[in-house]
């Protein structure tokens, strides 16, 4: 046999298998069965996909025409889902680095939806959950320049806010009219909860402080966007300038909340017109205010040409807060109580917490660094033990390690006495959270047990991925390259590497939800949600605690309904969004200035 009749046999048999791969890939048809973050991937970062179900063999990385092979790679070993018991197979392509769009195909199964692999594949994911608190913004017509479709009039504008009876004091008697205007919707609601803006502006004040040079390159579209101020601290300082006309300024007391007795019907925020009310104050409140306004007063320095005294005006309330917090240790917020006493009656969200131990800390925490004064460090048991919960808004504590470890050696003696153990703090909740995370169905943080699929476990992933990035850049740990690894896997997840197939994140991905519990989505009359607006997401108590009919499963991590019913899974709430902008943006500042994102444990 001729050495030419060899090479021409060798290359038909080349080109039929190219002809086959091809083919193949070109044959399949979309499946959902292969989860993957819908937005994309850094370039020299991990890159995983899920496949579920009993697929096995060899995957591919196709051009989205399905014309072109440009990666063939092997279906890992099978994985059992600890709590679904189903199986999965991880495909990894993180040795694939050519920027462009793609699909992943696995033969006989199908092909997933596309995606992109570049290097800012994150901002516009980040811009766009930035931009989903100016679409939450009470008392201002949102215009089409800057709201699109989603353009609407200014709806509850509080300027005529009445004092409830369980709010009433001796310079404001019940039934007193103040005006108490900004501020953002909490939630899928049109009420405003100083508590539950408070771990929101403390995640995104720190997003300010941890990564300043990356926020001031992110235009949002916003009124305030030709300033020179970062969008995203414009965006908060609307709801700042709310929570200051919160405390009575004669005693520096903090109102609980400012609401309509019940929660409004689905309808537009300028066909809501009911009485408004600010409600008791309390004590979490009073602490939640203190940090925040101790944090601003940090953060709105470099500011003070734009905005006169604001930084000295938020200190100062602070400081006022702090005291009222120790003049009334025991004032806790209790709305059936209240309302045994008080009427009208109040139905809307509580926001409870009987135990403000944590809310002490925190406020402490900012207090002491932003004055440098020792008495605050030294007025609480800032670590009364070794443990660092994950920040919910019930539990601030890990906030204030956060803040310290920020600081570093800008502290007082006292506090760089205990750095060391602040960073082993955040130390031992990292390496607690990527224990056995590589061997996750999903490889992922988020789901490792099935106590994460709680009401708002959004926030979970997102608040896991932060706990994981401040580990990264705090500590010396050796595990340091994987923490920013999981850190990304947790976004992946938020992003549609899960056990639902979602992309929780509203306009961002192929499958997103279309139906939140979400008040100007459901009445606005337009199809598409208002974007940038993270789902609270999977609950496995969900179907319990809503009663909304459509729930087809038990199963923990499965427990999802893109319906507007679903409350307790696919509401959204200003403290879910602001994780997934920190962890977004925190990501894309970290891959611009490393270049890299570790891709291997």
């Amino acid at each position: 046999m001729s050495f030419q009749f060899s090479l021409f046999k060798l290359l038909c048999s080349l080109l039929l298998a190219h002809r086959l791969i091809t083919g193949a890939a070109s044959a399949q048809a979309l499946s959902e069965a292969i989860r993957l973050n819908q937005i994309g991937f850094y370039p020299n970062a991990s890159k995983i996909a899920v496949v579920v179900g009993e697929a096995q063999g060899k995957f591919q990385l196709v051009t989205p025409d399905l014309k072109k092979v440009v990666f063939t790679g092997t279906l890992s070993a099978p994985r059992q889902n600890a709590i679904s018991g189903k199986t999965t197979r991880i495909a990894d392509f993180s040795g694939f680095t050519k920027s462009g769009s793609y699909v992943v195909v696995v033969p006989g199964l199908g092909h997933s939806y596309s995606f992109d692999i570049r290097s800012d594949v994150h901002r516009a994911v980040t811009i766009g959950a930035i931009k989903g608190f100016y679409y939450q913004r009470t008392g201002i017509d949102l215009l089409p320049i800057y709201a699109g479709q989603w353009a609407r009039p200014a709806g509850h504008p509080d300027t005529r806010v009445l004092i409830h009876p369980s709010a009433a004091s001796e310079g404001r008697p019940a039934g007193t009219v103040i005006s108490s205007p900004r501020g953002w919707f909490d939630a899928g609601d049109y009420n405003k909860y100083i508590v539950n803006s408070g771990i929101t502006m403390g995640t995104l004040l720190s997003l300010c402080e941890d990564f300043p040079d990356y926020v001031k390159n992110l235009d949002t579209n916003i009124p305030e966007s030709s300033n020179k101020v970062p969008d995203v601290l414009d965006e908060a300082l609307w709801n700042l300038r709310w929570m200051l006309t919160m405390q009575d300024p004669a005693d520096g007391g903090v109102y609980h909340k400012l609401t309509n007795p019940s929660f409004d019907g689905m309808i537009m925020p300028d066909k809501a017109t009911k009485d408004r009310y600010v409600v008791a104050k309390g004590i979490t409140a009073a602490l939640d205010f203190a940090a925040v306004m101790a944090q601003a007063g940090r953060v709105l320095k470099p500011y003070s040409r734009e905005f006169p005294g604001l930084s000295d005006s938020c200190v100062a309330a602070a400081k006022k807060a702090w005291a009222w917090a120790k003049a009334n240790p025991d004032v806790a917020y209790n709305q059936r109580e209240m309302n045994s006493k008080f009427d009208p009656d109040v139905t809307t969200g509580g926001y409870e917490d009987r135990n403000a131990s944590d809310e002490w800390i925190w406020a402490a925490a900012e207090l002491y660094v932003t004055t440098k004064d020792d008495a605050y460090y030294t007025a609480v048991n800032l670590f009364p033990d070794n443990r660092t919960p994950i920040p919910s808004w019930p539990q601030v504590r890990t906030l204030a390690y956060y803040t310290l470890a920020r600081a570093g050696n800008n502290l007082t003696a006292i506090g760089k006495k205990d750095l060391p153990l602040v960073k082993q703090h955040l130390t031992t909740m990292a390496d607690s959270l990527i224990s056995g995370a590589d061997r996750q169905a999903f490889q992922t943080v988020m789901g490792k047990s099935a106590r994460d699929y709680i009401w708002g476990s959004s926030s979970e992933a997102g608040n896991q991925g932060i706990a994981l990035i401040q580990g990264y850049r705090f500590t010396d740990s050796p595990n340091r390259a994987r923490y920013l690894q999981y850190a990304l896997g947790n976004l992946d997840y938020l992003l549609g590497r899960n056990a639902t197939g979602y992309s929780f994140l509203t306009g961002f991905g192929d499958k997103t939800p279309m139906h939140p519990h979400h008040r100007p989505s459901v009445a606005d009359g337009i199809e598409a949600p208002v974007p940038g607006l993270l789902s609270g997401g999977t609950n496995a108590n969900a179907a319990r605690q809503d009663k909304c009919a459509g729930y087809t499963t038990t199963v923990a991590d499965e427990v999802y309904l893109d319906a507007d019913c679903s409350y307790a899974s696919n509401e959204i709430a200003i403290n879910w969004n602001a994780p997934m902008v920190y962890l977004a943006a925190a990501l894309e500042a970290l891959q611009m200035d490393q270049k890299v994102i570790p891709a291997r444990n």
